[in-house]
C-alpha cells in the first residue's frame, strides 16, 4: 500500500486512478474479445 501512496504523490491522483482502472478492465476486455471471437464457430455450430 505504501508503494501506491508515493507513486500517487509523485506522478498525481488522477493518473494513478487511471492506471488501475485500465488494469482491472483489462481482463474483462480480454473474455470480451475471446467471446466475440468464439461467437462464429458458436452460430455455425
Amino acid at each position: 500500500m505504501e508503494t501506491w501512496v508515493k507513486f500517487a504523490t509523485e506522478v498525481g491522483f488522477p493518473i494513478v486512478v487511471t492506471f488501475y482502472l485500465l488494469h482491472r478492465i483489462e481482463g474483462k476486455l480480454n473474455l470480451l474479445i475471446e467471446s466475440i471471437l468464439a461467437l462464429p464457430d458458436k452460430m455455425n455450430g
